[in-house]
């Protein structure tokens, strides 16, 4: 199993993320731990049983709250397990992939479990204290996620020169798949930024080279997971009745635009999606025309208080 470790600079010679390349790197060493305890230690030595016999034990974890692995984290742990063995096979190193034509759990259709009205995001965004540097800070990060609808580690990696205030647009260098974009960003957030960099960002004691835009308490960039942490205590404190973290504010991003009438495409296009499929989960959270054309047309909604329906 030490061969994961040159399959894991193979990929840096490919040009994956370092996101990308950690992932995999935990998912092959928990592969590796799993056929440790059954007395596995050689990559020659793992059979199709080994792995069909792995994938029966993804299918049955559960994790320290008791939930289970979604159907799309079982896929992925999967197929890092058989790319590997397909690249060792490649290297002569292994004779077959036990893992070849394995069948994969079947694919799962899911919304977002909730999505904030624009309503909630105000009174989300008057939580953070403004009379204090870090108050300033998450206000001004809450209005971005909100305007741009960004990632959160594409947050996490702005530098004071990825914002174009005159055209309104922020510049996301090496988003998902290595891929750069621009978002346009709107006035508020624009103005809740500057604010922060005029009356906060210096309090925050940052380095005099520090390039990164939103900084932690140190001066230094923020931890993506920090980061969530603080966003969830945020919506908690607000006491609208949902929990969430940053990538709600994505969800609620597409969602609120596809209502207003914002083509698809564009939408697309700003979230960063390589594949239309994944921005057309938003089309079916968007519901308003749904219940316009429902109140419209269904015979209950036609009836009065009697029950007679209007002719």
């Amino acid at each position: 199993m030490h061969l994961a470790g040159h399959y894991l600079d193979h990929l840096r010679v490919r040009n994956y993320s370092q996101q990308t390349i950690y992932g995999v790197g935990k998912m092959l060493r928990y592969f590796r731990n799993y056929c440790g305890q059954g007395g596995i230690t050689h990559t020659g030595h793992v059979t199709r049983a080994v792995v069909l016999n792995y994938q029966s034990h993804l299918c049955q974890y559960r994790k320290s709250n008791g939930t289970a692995l979604t159907i799309g984290t079982q896929q992925h742990w999967l197929i890092a397990v058989s790319s590997f063995f397909s690249w060792l096979v490649k290297q002569e190193l292994v004779l077959y992939n036990p893992a070849s034509d394995l069948e994969m759990p079947r694919s799962e259709f899911r919304l977002p479990k909730s999505i904030f009205s624009a309503s909630n995001v105000e009174k989300i965004m008057r939580v953070p204290d403004a009379s204090k540097p870090e108050g300033i800070r998450d206000r001004a990060v809450l209005e971005t996620f909100y305007s741009t609808g960004i990632r959160r580690q594409e947050l996490c990696n702005l530098c004071l020169c990825d914002v174009d205030y005159e055209r309104g647009l922020l510049r996301i260098e090496q988003g998902k798949g290595k891929k750069d974009r621009y978002v346009p960003i709107g006035q508020r957030a624009i103005q809740w930024i500057k604010k922060y960099l005029h009356e906060a960002r210096k309090l925050l004691r940052p380095g005099p080279n520090e390039q990164t835009l939103f900084l932690n308490m140190i001066g230094v960039r923020m931890k993506a997971n920090r980061l969530g942490t603080r966003v969830h205590q945020i919506i908690r404190a607000a006491k609208i009745g949902k929990s969430g973290s940053c990538h709600i504010f994505r969800h609620t991003f597409a969602t609120l635009l596809l209502e207003k009438g914002c083509d698809v495409r564009y939408v697309q296009e700003m979230l960063g999606h390589s594949n239309m499929e994944t921005t057309a989960v938003y089309t079916h959270v968007a519901i308003k025309t749904l219940k316009k054309m429902h109140s419209r047309f269904h015979p209950a909604r036609l009836a009065d208080a009697t029950g007679q329906t209007d002719k």
